[in-house]
Formats: structure tokens, sequence, C-alpha cells
């Protein structure tokens, strides 16, 4: 069976190729990219935490990609310890499970909002309408950033996040850097008003963490800043979406949300499991790791299919059934490891709070057609519309 992440065949339905992998070549060399590839759920846990892998940034960019390495050499999913843990530890005191929790009353009120519209039309795309309007008006309002420049994030981030799938065109990474480059300048803005007139928003509490004397450098903030608001809604527009689609193409499991509405914690949970919003990861071997019988030498990358982990029948029973009372859910949706995904508590509780809004505002949703199609991306899989009847 081929594997090759690039082509749309595989864009479209990667779980038989996954399957095939898990079972014949769960550890392999691809050459194209020039990565072991991992795909039992064993595999990507252990490796995924084990501190002799990491990430390198080898030599100097092209001058046409340097704003773009420079800002994500500075994000919390690329850096090594010490860096790693003196950031992450500072962007905690900032961006709390507490400030996350606090936000559910406006999330809900977002939610609500969207679905009144969705209402008033009589159907709907849902990744337009709500899926992605969601996460991405929460992530803004949690830093501050005005609504009238929300669509210009939207373009920033999606030209960023196609730099992110290991593509070979020169031209997205170039597209990218320029989109790095713009939204930094933006964000030196934001940063400077916040400075002098502080808010009640993350990025007036991130500059507050650095001013009290921390090393939160001017970089390190912008880093982080520009990392929040992309991986802030990015990957809940797919959990959104991926898992609306999941659930429409399982009436039952639909039906038995709708009936149940305790259920949705754990709803979510397998939502994430089932089609992961996040089917690839990453790492460099920083120094030399034996495992079941590989050598991994310094500098070898490693790539980590969460999606097929996910899929694991000796992690999950029946793996490729949807349901939503399983428990004992131990997907890899988030990574693992230190570099776990910072923003998982707020991708959760936007789950929840979409899908039981959906379940209990609009119970009769049904698709207009299947066989629809997935974004272009393979690190990040999401659908490009959902058009559903009321």
């Amino acid at each position: 069976m081929n594997f090759d992440p690039r082509a749309p065949e595989f864009r479209a339905d990667p779980y038989p190729i996954y399957d095939f992998l898990r079972s014949f070549a769960p550890i392999f060399y691809w050459e194209p990219w020039g990565l072991y590839f991992l795909s039992s759920h064993e595999d990507c846990q252990v490796l995924l935490r084990d501190d002799r892998l990491g990430h390198l940034f080898v030599g100097d960019a092209p001058p046409q990609q340097k704003a773009l390495w420079d800002m994500q050499r500075n994000w919390l999913l690329v850096m090594n310890p010490p860096d790693h843990t003196r950031l992450r530890s500072l962007v905690h005191k900032a961006f709390t499970p507490r400030t996350v929790a606090l936000l559910r009353e406006t999330i809900q009120r977002i939610t609500d909002n969207l679905i009144d519209a969705i209402e008033d039309k009589g159907e709907t795309d849902l990744i337009a309408d709500l899926a992605y309007p969601l996460p991405v008006t929460v992530i803004c309002e949690m830093l501050g950033v005005p609504a009238a420049d929300q669509v210009q994030f939207h373009a920033w981030s999606a030209a960023i996040v196609q730099s992110l799938d290991l593509v070979e065109e020169e031209a997205v990474y170039n597209q990218a850097s320029i989109a790095a480059s713009e939204l930094i300048d933006y964000l030196g803005i934001l940063l400077e008003e916040r400075r002098s007139q502080p808010r009640e928003d993350l990025i007036s509490a991130l500059v507050a963490v650095e001013e009290a004397g921390d090393r939160l450098t001017k970089d390190e903030l912008f880093g982080t800043c520009a990392l929040l608001l992309i991986a802030g809604h990015e990957t809940t527009v797919n959990l959104i979406g991926n898992g609306m689609y999941a659930l429409l193409r399982h009436p039952d499991q639909w039906q038995r949300l709708r009936s149940d509405p305790a259920l949705i914690a754990n709803a979510v949970e397998e939502l994430l499991r089932y089609d992961s919003p996040v089917q690839f990861t990453s790492r460099v071997a920083l120094q030399r790791v034996e495992y079941k019988g590989m050598v991994f030498e310094p500098g070898t990358g490693i790539g980590f299919l969460l999606g097929a982990a996910n899929r694991d029948p000796l992690q999950f029973s029946n793996p490729a059934q949807l349901d939503i009372g399983r428990e004992n859910n131990k997907h890899l949706a988030f990574g693992g490891g230190i570099h776990y995904c910072l923003g998982a508590p707020l991708a959760r509780l936007e789950g929840e709070v979409a899908f039981s809004t959906i379940a209990r505002r609009l119970p009769g949703l049904t698709l207009k057609r299947d066989n629809l199609t997935y974004r272009d991306n393979y690190t990040l899989r999401g659908l490009e519309n959902l058009p559903l009847s009321l």
C-alpha cells in the first residue's frame, strides 16, 4: 500500500493506510521527508515522552523566509528545555486553567449568537457559520484583538499553517513568512498599547509577566501571542467540523448525545480520537536513541502519526467505531510529553459548549451531501465546508 501524505486520496481518508502501517510497518523510514514514521499508540506514547527527542533549527533561513523562522523559533511547540520549561511556566501564569474555566459563559454567548444566525437562515455551512468563527472569536477576545481585525488574522493564520505541512513548494514558506512579518508588526502595536494601557486580556497579562522581572523576551512574547492565535483556533475548527460530520454519519451516536447531554465530555474525547484535528507531529533525536532494536542517531527525524495511534486496536476496542460513551480514552490528539498542547483545556471547553448547544438547539441537523472535501493540509485535518439542513 502506498504511503504518501501529499496524495489527495490519502488526505481524503488516511485510515486504511494507517491500519496497514500498524500491522506491517509500525516504524518505517520514508525517504521523501527523511523521517522515521511511527503509527502504533505504544510507540508514539513512549517516544513523545522521551526527553532525548526534541526540536532543532539547523542552519540559517533563506532571507525571504527569515521572519517565519524567527517567529517559529520562539514557539513553545518547538522549544527544548531549559528554554521550554522557563517559557511554559511564564505563560502558565497568564494562561491558567482558572482563566479558561471562566470563559464558559463567553463561549456560550458566542455560540448562541452564531446559532441564532443559523436558525434565521434555515441552513448552514457549519464550518463558515460556527466551527471557524467560534474559536477565532474566543481567542481574539482572550487576547484583546479587535473584532474588526479577525478576518485579517484568519488570512495570516491560514498562510502560516500551510507551512506546517512539510510541503516542498518554496512559495508556501515565502508566503507564510510574509504573513508572519505582518502579524508580528501588528502584534508589536498591540503590545505597545497594552504596556501603556493594560486591559483585562491575555496580551496584557503576558506583558505584565514580562515586566515583572521574569525572562520573557520581546521575541518570545511575539512568538507566544502568534502561536496562541494560530493554534488557539485552527485545531478547534477541525474538532467541531470533523466531530459534527462524524456524529451525523453515525446517527445512533448523534441520537445518543441528544438524549443524554451528560455524555458531552466523553463525546468530545471520542471525537478527538476518532478523526483527530492534528494528525501529525515530529521530533528530532537530540542524542542517540535505541528503541525496539532501532537506533536513531542524533539529528534523525521522527514523525508521529497521531491519527494512526488513535485508531490502534491494541489500545482501543473497535477503534474504527465511533462510541461517545467510550471510557478510559487515552488518545494522543493533543500530543504528549512536555509539548502536550497548552490549549487543550480551551479546545475541550469549546467543543463541549459547541456540541451540547448544537444538540439542544439544532437537533434536526442532517447532511446535505456526503463525500465532503478535506482541506489540502495533512498535519491539520479538517473539512473545507460542512453543508447541513436544519
